[in-house]
């Protein structure tokens, strides 16, 4: 399966093989300053054990000369444009999307603020807005009705019973006929 776009393109522009130790990267966050660990996403791994090391940074201009940051930008736009994908799409869209699949996939705003280097949850929270509303509201219903299970459980037993007894109960008033206590059938019709 080919990775997408998200994870093969968020890779910093003036990253260096050397930023790379293990399973994660060490990168400066350009806005903030923020300088961050960040695991490598498997498909990013499997796209960077692939990659030829010819130079000392990790994306290169077809010259061989490390990205500028307008550079990259204007690299980027012409993928997009080449790819037929619409106008609005921008570079800076890749971490809003990332910020977005983040919160999609249940990550808290501490977590998306860690992997994108916000310092205040107001910048992560706008980056999560688009977060899927469905799937969220989905995932809320299906916590309540387990906490409603998980809440009843105890007390089965004794609901049952209260159940049976009242069907009993009801049988006996239609028929218009009162059992004597202990008489009732074990099985009602």
């Amino acid at each position: 399966m080919p990775p997408d776009r998200t994870t093969t393109l968020s890779l910093p522009s003036c990253s260096t093989w050397a930023d790379i130790n293990g399973d994660s990267i060490r990168v400066v966050q350009q806005k903030t300053g923020a300088k961050l660990v960040i695991p490598l996403h498997s498909d990013l791994r499997e796209i960077l054990a692939a990659a030829a090391r010819n130079h000392v940074t990790i994306m290169n201009t077809e010259f061989g000369k490390p990205f500028t940051v307008d550079g990259f930008s204007c690299f980027l736009r012409d993928a997009i444009k080449s790819a037929g994908l619409p106008l609005g799409c921008q570079p800076h869209g890749l971490r809003k999307a990332a910020g977005r699949r983040l919160a999609e996939a249940g990550c808290s705003a501490r977590q998306i603020m860690a992997v994108l280097g916000h310092k205040s949850l107001s910048e992560a929270e706008r980056y999560t807005r688009d977060a899927d509303q469905k799937q969220l509201a989905e995932a809320a219903i299906i916590k309540l009705e387990k906490n409603k299970r998980d809440t009843e459980l105890p007390n089965h037993d004794s609901t049952v019973r209260q159940k049976s007894e009242k069907a009993k109960q009801n049988q006996s008033e239609q028929k218009g006929l009162a059992l004597p206590r202990g008489l009732e059938p074990l099985f009602p019709p």
